[in-house]
C-alpha cells in the first residue's frame, strides 16, 4: 500500500488594478502588455481572481471576458476596433438629464430661501437664506450611461458575457455607496446578478464629475472613495500573488521639475482641476501605501507585486485623453517603464515569480528596439508567412502576399 503524499495545492493567481480615469486606463493597458510579453507561465485571460476600481474595473472586466492585452492595446489605445468602435468621448457625455432637473428645481428653492427669510428675518440674512440655491448644482457634469452601453455590447459578443456568474473566473468591481459609504464588490454573492457592464459604470463615477450610479435603489459611485486598489478583496478570495497596477501616484514637482518632465510652476498654475487632481491623488496613495504595508501582517504567506509610475514623470498627469497621439505616447511610456522595472528588480522577482511556475524573459526586457508596436506586430510574422506558405503551395499565392500584409501592419504601428 503506497504512503499518503500531501499534495500541495495550485497557487491561486489574481490581479488588482486601480484607478486614475480614461487615462489610467490606458496606463494599465501598457503596462499590462509589457507584464504579460514578459512573464511566462502567466495567462492575463486565465487568472484566478479579478479586481478592478474606477477604470481599473473597466480594465479588469475587459480581461475576464477573455479581450487580450494586445487586443486592449489595438482597440482602446489605436482605435484599431474589432466589432465596437471605442471613442475616449464616451467618459464626457454631458448629464443632461441631471442638469435640467436640476434648473427646473431652481424656482422651487428660490422660494423656500424668501419664505425663510420672510418668516423669521432674525435668524439668517437673505444672503444666508439664498445658500439653498447650491442645490441647484448638479450632482455630476457628466453621465457615463455611454460607458455602460458600449460595454454591454462589447460583452454581448460570442465567447463574452456581461453575467459576473457566467465567467470562468472571479470578478470584483468596486464601488462605494453613497449614503452609507461602505465598499461594495459587484460580482461577490448578493451583488453578482447586476450587469458588469452597469457596475463598471458605477465604479468609474467618480464623484461631481459624474452622476451618481443607481443600482436596486441604491447610489454608487467610484471605489478609490474607501482604497486605491481593494488587492486584499483578491486575498480574501484566496489569492496567493498578486499582481497590481496602481495609476493614480501624486506628482513630486520638484523631483519632475529636475527629471525635465515639468516647468517650475506648471503645476500650481495649471488650473483648479489639475490641482485638484494632485490632492485627490495624494490622498489616494498615501491610504494605498498605508494598505500595503499591512498586507504583509494580515496576509504573511501572500505576496504583492505593484506596478506604478515614477513620481518624477509629469507625462501622465498633463496628457489628453482626446489627443490620439497622447494615448499612443502614454501606453508606450507605460509599456516602457514597467519593462524597466522588471529588469531592475528581476533578481528581487525571479525567486518569487518561480515559486508561482512564472518565469521572467529577460531577454525581451533586454532588447531596447522593442516597442509596443514591434510586440503586437512583430509576434504576427510567423502567423502571415505560415499563411502564406500554405496559399503558396495550394497554388493561390505567393509568399510576399504574407510578408506585405505584415509590412502594411507596420505602417499602422508607426
Amino acid at each position: 500500500m503506497k504512503a499518503p503524499t500531501d499534495l500541495k495545492p495550485t497557487p491561486r493567481i489574481g490581479l488588482a488594478l486601480g484607478g486614475g480615469g480614461p487615462l489610467g486606463g490606458i496606463y494599465e493597458i501598457g503596462a499590462l502588455r509589457a507584464l504579460d510579453e514578459a512573464l511566462d507561465g502567466l495567462d492575463f485571460n486565465n487568472l484566478d481572481v479579478y479586481v478592478g476600481v474606477n477604470t481599473g474595473s473597466f480594465v479588469a472586466a475587459n480581461l475576464a471576458n477573455q479581450m487580450t492585452t494586445a487586443q486592449l492595446c489595438r482597440i482602446f489605445v489605436r482605435n484599431e476596433a474589432e466589432v465596437h468602435p471605442f471613442h475616449p468621448d464616451v467618459f464626457f457625455r454631458p448629464a443632461l438629464k441631471e442638469m435640467g432637473s436640476r434648473l427646473l428645481a431652481i424656482p422651487g428653492l428660490f422660494a423656500t430661501a424668501m419664505r425663510r427669510f420672510i418668516n423669521n428675518p432674525h435668524d439668517q440674512s437673505l444672503l444666508e437664506a439664498l445658500t439653498i440655491m447650491a442645490q441647484a448644482a448638479p450632482a455630476g457634469l457628466f453621465d457615463n450611461e455611454g460607458l455602460h452601453e458600449y460595454l454591454k455590447r462589447a460583452f454581448s459578443m460570442l465567447g463574452r458575457t456581461n453575467d459576473f456568474r457566467q465567467l470562468k473566473h472571479s470578478l470584483y468591481i468596486v464601488a462605494a455607496d453613497v449614503e452609507s459609504t461602505d465598499a461594495v464588490c459587484f460580482g461577490a454573492p448578493g451583488f453578482d446578478h447586476v450587469p458588469i457592464s452597469r457596475a463598471v459604470q458605477a465604479s468609474t463615477a467618480s464623484p461631481g464629475l459624474y452622476v451618481p450610479v443607481d443600482i436596486d435603489g441604491r447610489y454608487y459611485v467610484d471605489g478609490t472613495l474607501r482604497k486605491g486598489l481593494h488587492a486584499s478583496v483578491a486575498f480574501e478570495d484566496g489569492a496567493d500573488l498578486v499582481f497590481a497596477v496602481n495609476p493614480q501616484v501624486p506628482i513630486d514637482a520638484s523631483a519632475a521639475v529636475r527629471a525635465g518632465t515639468m516647468a517650475p510652476g506648471e503645476l500650481t498654475h495649471s488650473g483648479m482641476p489639475n490641482l485638484l487632481s494632485q490632492m485627490f491623488r495624494t490622498m489616494v496613495y498615501s491610504r494605498m501605501k498605508s494598505g500595503i504595508a499591512h498586507y504583509a501582517t494580515d496576509y504573511p504567506d501572500k505576496d504583492i507585486l505593484l506596478f506604478e509610475p515614477t513620481r518624477d514623470d509629469a507625462k501622465l498627469f498633463f496628457s489628453n485623453v482626446f489627443s490620439f497621439q497622447s494615448r499612443r505616447m502614454v501606453c508606450e511610456h507605460a509599456y516602457q517603464m514597467t519593462r524597466r522595472d522588471l529588469l531592475n528588480r528581476a533578481d528581487e522577482l525571479e525567486p518569487k515569480l518561480a515559486k508561482y511556475g512564472i518565469k521572467l524573459r529577460r531577454d525581451r526586457l533586454e532588447d531596447e528596439q522593442r516597442t509596443i508596436s514591434t510586440s503586437l506586430y512583430g509576434e504576427m510574422l510567423p502567423l502571415y508567412v505560415a499563411k502564406s506558405r500554405q496559399k503558396k503551395a495550394a497554388g493561390k499565392g505567393k509568399l510576399v502576399t504574407g510578408l506585405e500584409n505584415v509590412t502594411h501592419l507596420f505602417s499602422k504601428a508607426e
